[in-house]
């Protein structure tokens, strides 16, 4: 297991000091709210994403006007 360039008993021995720090009630309260955040930057990114490419294909088929194209 590779996570973020980290290997799996890296991971385990966070997730440990972890638990010890902020205890399993914490710990599942900062999972929850981690997720949520990773989840909404997700949608941020594909609707950025999505609008770029949008005005994208726009452009490719509306030019500015006085633009034709190699006069």
């Amino acid at each position: 297991m590779d996570f973020w360039g980290i290997g799996g008993w890296e991971v385990l021995l966070i997730l440990i000091i972890a638990l010890i720090i902020w205890g399993p009630g914490r710990l599942a309260e900062i999972g929850r709210t981690l997720g949520k955040t990773v989840r909404a930057l997700r949608k941020a990114t594909s609707d950025l994403t999505r609008q770029v490419s949008k005005e994208i294909e726009e452009e490719k088929k509306d030019p500015p006007p006085g633009e034709h194209g190699g006069d």
